[in-house]
């Protein structure tokens, strides 16, 4: 990359970034994509050794002091995260770009310009409305916004993949038919990877990877105790953690204050990570994808 460049803004290093991404998902066996909700967590995450990264709607409303839910974080600020996790470890980017941001295909497709534009690689598109009263998008106008990300995607000048969620059962509609026609209907709709969050069990994922042709995402929750390995004999090609890491995160901090305000002890201190260590992962270099034989690590 020249040296006024940043993995987010140069175009041979989106390239490799997305052909590497696209790659993922047909290898051997299922990859986890972990959720960071800035640089920093970004920069610790790829010091692990993940090929890939997603950015979390909730985890990054929560670092900005608000509640997760429709409309709380604004198109630009998903944008302007996605770019500084992009730029701070140079590896692939998908971003969960909500609904789309907006009530009509082009604003979609407009996101998905905008998305590429900040660095992004792939991006999911939900079938949520963000209304209480009517959380789920009737099944044409949903068809309707995918294929309108599709052909944003298609018109750009490397492999942006479109993941499609059919929101059902994360909406309090654990309708697994339902579901599954959705999935179906994303994939005939030309959407790359297909995603259905909090599926219950291990035989709604076989049912979902089992009705579908493209690869298929999988949010681990607490209440699907299933390994990497399960999953991908489950037929997972993709595994996300959504906002599962940063509330982990705040999960430690709020014992923590407990334990202050709680009993005036310290005992948190003993668990916290060393403070040389913390350093020294993020001093690592970023690893921006210059070297196009280069390959992400599985």
């Amino acid at each position: 990359m020249h040296p006024t460049t940043t993995p987010s803004t140069d175009p041979a290093a989106r390239l490799r970034r997305a052909v590497a991404f696209r790659a993922l998902h047909e290898g051997p066996g299922p990859f986890v994509v972990p959720n960071p909700w800035d640089a920093g967590t970004a920069r610790i995450l790829a010091s692990f050794g993940f090929a890939a990264l997603a950015t979390t709607g909730a985890g990054l409303a929560h670092s900005l002091g608000r509640p997760d839910g429709a409309n709380r974080v604004s198109r630009a600020e998903i944008l302007a995260n996605a770019t500084a996790i992009v730029d701070a470890t140079g590896l692939p980017v998908t971003a969960d770009l909500e609904s789309g941001f907006g009530e009509h295909p082009e604003d979609v497709a407009e996101t998905i310009r905008l998305a590429a534009a900040a660095g992004l690689v792939g991006g999911s598109v939900e079938d949520s409305t963000g209304r209480d009263e009517d959380p789920v998008r009737p099944l044409e106008e949903a068809v309707e916004r995918v294929a309108a990300a599709v052909e944003a995607a298609k018109g750009l000048d490397f492999p942006f993949t479109v993941t499609a969620r059919a929101e059902n059962f994360f909406q309090g509609r654990p309708d697994l038919d339902d579901t599954i026609r959705r999935l179906r209907a994303y994939e005939a709709a030309g959407a790359d990877v297909l995603y259905a969050p909090a599926l219950p069990d291990a035989d709604a994922v076989r049912a979902v990877c089992a009705a579908v042709e493209r690869p298929v995402n999988v949010l681990m929750t607490a209440a699907l105790k299933l390994s990497v390995a399960d999953l991908g004999a489950l037929g997972v090609r993709r595994v996300s953690t959504g906002s599962a890491l940063s509330r982990a995160a705040l999960g430690a901090l709020t014992r923590a204050a407990r334990e202050i305000t709680g009993t005036g002890t310290f005992g948190f201190v003993a668990d916290a990570l060393p403070y040389d260590e913390a350093n020294a992962l993020l001093a690592t270099a970023p690893a921006p994808s210059a070297d196009p034989e280069s390959e992400p690590a599985p």
